[in-house]
């Protein structure tokens, strides 16, 4: 049997990828729905979103941290113990690859399931990381980009031997690369993700490498609209995730299970719970971002900010519930010139000004410079009233 012949099916037949490519359609039209009812919000949470990811990623893989040790770590603060600070610094590498990324193929679109764009990522990811920490699970050197030269096990499966790899990367390419039409892609997508961990080509990091992938795919077809990744939902249901990996594994059971030596049925159903998990994402957020719901946050933390002022410099903090028509305004419509955003209060100018000062200091607020106009931002700290679903774990 060729190298290339072991993982088929590469894409289900055709009379299983009608269900598919309807899901498919379902999330393509999520997308327009979520950017509808975004504005300009993508741009003002993407960093946010990006961490979120990263602290997904670690927690599928085993390797736990929490937001605010992120949240530190993006400003250089890396903890005493030399575990959770590496563990840290894994998580500052994905969330750098994951912009590094999207910046590129915003502007140069790659062929995204090109064998040399996986190469990529898993160098991208890995060389933003001490030399003495690009190692394995077992505590072998890896080079960042390089194909593993030994055979491994991941967990029960076998993969295939480490000479196989180019011949299988080089038909899985082939497969995914030509399927046309944006549903088409999608159901690619979620098959592809499967098939690149089953060949399982780098001696680390793969698991890692394919759901990067997975979300830079989504994020080129356009359906993220920059506001959910599935890495979110394939952690919060991680045995799923895991089973319907293993289960697609599986080699096919009789004359109706495909034409290939692996499950056709395990990978529909694998591809099937993927774009659910996708659905479910993308609906999520667009309830999340509703207009009027996040007024009502905004007032609320408003509220609490006011009853509770902090030290800046020599003065406290002064929060006024007369901001809010002014931050929800820049919510939605982007960066305000700082003397619209005062005159929106209705305040007078002194108040106003500390409002902006309290506001920029907390958070909420951000600009280039001292003149430049100001920009809604969502901190960390804002995160369990704003959007309280979002990434609970922030609030812990």
């Amino acid at each position: 049997m060729s190298a290339a012949r072991r993982f088929q099916p590469l894409i289900p037949e055709a009379r299983s990828l009608g269900p598919l490519l309807d899901r498919a359609a379902l999330l393509i039209a999520e997308g327009h729905r979520l950017e509808a009812a975004a504005g300009t919000l993508a741009a003002t949470l993407r960093p946010l979103l990006r961490s979120m990811n990263s602290y997904y990623t670690n927690r599928i893989e085993g390797q736990h941290t929490r937001p605010v040790d992120i949240e530190r770590a993006l400003l250089k603060q890396f903890d005493a113990d030399k575990k959770q600070a590496q563990k840290q610094r894994l998580a500052v590498a994905h969330i750098q690859t994951e912009e590094a990324f999207e910046r590129e193929l915003s502007a140069t679109p790659a062929p995204l399931f090109g064998r040399s764009f996986v190469k990529r990522i898993h160098e991208e990811l890995y060389r933003r990381l001490p030399p003495k920490e690009r190692v394995t699970s077992e505590g072998e050197p890896m080079e960042p980009g390089v194909f593993r030269a030994k055979n491994v096990a991941a967990g029960r499966h076998v993969a295939p031997p480490s000479g196989e790899i180019e011949a299988l990367l080089e038909a899985w390419e082939a497969e995914y690369a030509q399927c046309p039409g944006v549903e088409r892609a999608l159901v690619a997508a979620a098959c592809a993700h499967h098939r690149l961990l089953w060949v399982h080509p780098f001696p680390d990091g793969n698991g890692r490498v394919a759901r990067l992938h997975s979300h830079l795919l989504l994020t080129t077809l356009g359906v993220t609209r920059g506001l959910w990744s599935p890495l979110r939902g394939m952690a919060r249901d991680q045995e799923e995730y895991y089973a319907r990996l293993n289960n697609a594994d599986l080699p096919r059971r009789n004359d109706l299970d495909g034409r290939g030596p692996l499950s056709q049925e395990g990978l529909v159903a694998f591809a099937t719970w993927f774009l659910d998990v996708c659905l479910d994402q993308a609906r999520f957020m667009r309830g999340t971002l509703g207009l009027d719901e996040l007024k009502t946050h905004l007032a609320e933390l408003l509220l609490w900010l006011g009853a509770h002022p902090w030290r800046i410099g020599s003065e406290n903090s002064v929060i006024r519930p007369e901001a809010l028509e002014a931050l929800h305004y820049s919510a939605f419509a982007g960066p305000v010139e700082r003397s619209r955003f005062m005159a929106m209060t209705g305040l007078p100018d002194r108040t106003a000004r500390r409002v902006l000062a309290s506001l920029l200091h907390f958070g909420l607020l951000s600009s280039a410079t001292s003149r430049a106009p100001v920009a809604f931002s969502v901190p960390l700290q804002s995160l369990r009233f704003l959007f309280p679903n979002l990434w609970p774990e922030a609030s812990q």
